[in-house]
């Protein structure tokens, strides 16, 4: 009697806790073969180890993709150019790699005949957002399996999931004593969970991976020069390298001095409010450098009106929508912005700082004799003058109004 024919699903697949047991629970709740998908974004994890694991615990099939150079092309680097930062502190980690896996997750799914995808995103979490929009946005014919959020009324904790492991012989690292949820590409580092669900809890030494406790940070600064040919960041320290190595240089650099670590309490897109640990050194010290590059060459009305956009597209990309329309209409003003942000930025990195102390480029707007108060002074101070009395003149016009209006109220 010939097999019945099952459906398949492509799973976003990392090897940790939450993905292993998505494999067993897709195949047991929902009778899918799974193809388990592992997508390289530089989280410098033995990915092969990842794909046997897959294999071991009952997929049909495992596969890993090697995106990383795809990953700077299409995602860091416009995210460079953009500044982009949430809420002011964190550098998109996760919800920069999101978009990259599910774009890849399509692919694979198409050449396998997939028609189903899944994920292991908790259901009070951003990143089912970001999966689940992306892949709807790029094959909106494809049906969607959120492990996480169909497991039961309440849905899913740690203690369960590792809980179910155990209990279908599922190798995971996860313990209950530490069970720190950790998302990594080579921009930088998540975790949560644990501990650091109270926001009162310092974060303790196991919620560190990457970047050196202040207290332990060298004592003396080192300094980086880091390069840029519009917009996009091409050398340190005169050496040219790939965005990929040049990423991963100034993470170990960054790192060693403490920098790029960050404790916030985050606005979720969900509606709740969540405590995660951020490490991106190299992320730090690069977004440092092109701030101030684009203070040197841009003018003031374009630096202004893009720090807007780059608000507008930071949050698109955090609430998912990298796929949208309008990300993609920003994406173009935001490059045409960089025509003229080439040259080098000198950085002092010491004890969690990252200090731009000089800066250069053959498109600088800055002026050392308009701008000097020593001898060689070429500002023409008679001009401010006038320019004040024309800049402040519809102001005094209206005081002069509001001033006879109050002594014709009094007559």
């Amino acid at each position: 009697m010939a097999k019945e024919k099952r459906d398949k699903v492509v799973l976003a697949y990392s090897g940790g806790l939450d993905t292993s047991v998505a494999v067993k629970w897709l195949q047991v709740e929902h009778g899918l073969d799974v193809i388990a998908c592992c997508v390289d974004v530089g989280q410098n994890d033995n990915l092969e180890i990842a794909r046997k694991k897959a294999l071991q615990i009952g997929a049909v099939k495992a596969v890993v993709v090697d995106a990383r150079e795809r990953f700077c092309r299409d995602y860091l680097t416009p995210a460079i150019m953009a500044n982009a930062v949430y809420e002011g502190r964190y550098v998109h980690s996760t919800s920069l790699n999101r978009p990259m896996i599910s774009e890849v997750l399509v692919e694979v799914a198409r050449k396998e005949g997939a028609t189903f995808f899944s994920h292991g995103a908790t259901a009070k979490g951003n990143d089912q957002v970001r999966f689940e929009v992306s892949v709807r946005a790029l094959a909106p014919e494809m049906q969607v399996v959120a492990v996480a959020r169909e497991w039961g009324i309440k849905g899913i904790t740690r203690d369960m999931e590792i809980d179910y492991a155990k209990k279908h012989g599922i190798p995971v690292d996860a313990t209950k004593k530490s069970p720190y949820s950790v998302d990594i590409s080579f921009w930088g580092k998540s975790t949560e969970c644990g501990l650091l669900e109270d926001p009162w809890n310092e974060p303790p030494d196991e919620a560190y991976n990457w970047v050196t406790r202040i207290e332990k940070a060298p004592d003396k600064p080192e300094y980086v020069v880091v390069g840029f040919e519009k917009g996009v960041p091409v050398s340190v320290d005169g050496r040219k390298m790939k965005l990929m190595n040049l990423i991963s240089k100034l993470n170990d650099l960054g790192a060693k001095h403490g920098v790029g670590y960050t404790d916030m309490v985050e606005n979720r897109l969900v509606g709740i409010k969540s405590r995660e640990t951020y490490e991106a050194p190299g992320a730090t010290v690069i977004l440092c450098a092109h701030r101030e590059l684009e203070n040197l060459v841009l003018t003031r009305d374009a630096q202004h009106f893009k720090t807007g956009v780059e608000q507008r597209f930071s949050e698109l990309i955090y609430d998912g929508l990298w796929f949208s329309e309008l990300r993609r209409y920003l994406q173009a003003f935001i490059e045409a912005t960089q025509e003229k942000v080439t040259g080098k930025v000198r950085l002092k990195l010491y004890k969690g700082s990252c200090v731009a102390v000089g800066r250069q480029s053959p498109f600088s707007q800055y002026s050392q004799k308009m701008s000097t108060y020593d001898t060689g002074d070429m500002f023409d101070h008679t001009a401010a003058e006038g320019f004040i009395k024309l800049w402040g003149l519809p102001h005094q016009v209206d005081a002069q109004v509001m001033q006879n209006a109050a002594k014709n109220k009094k007559k």
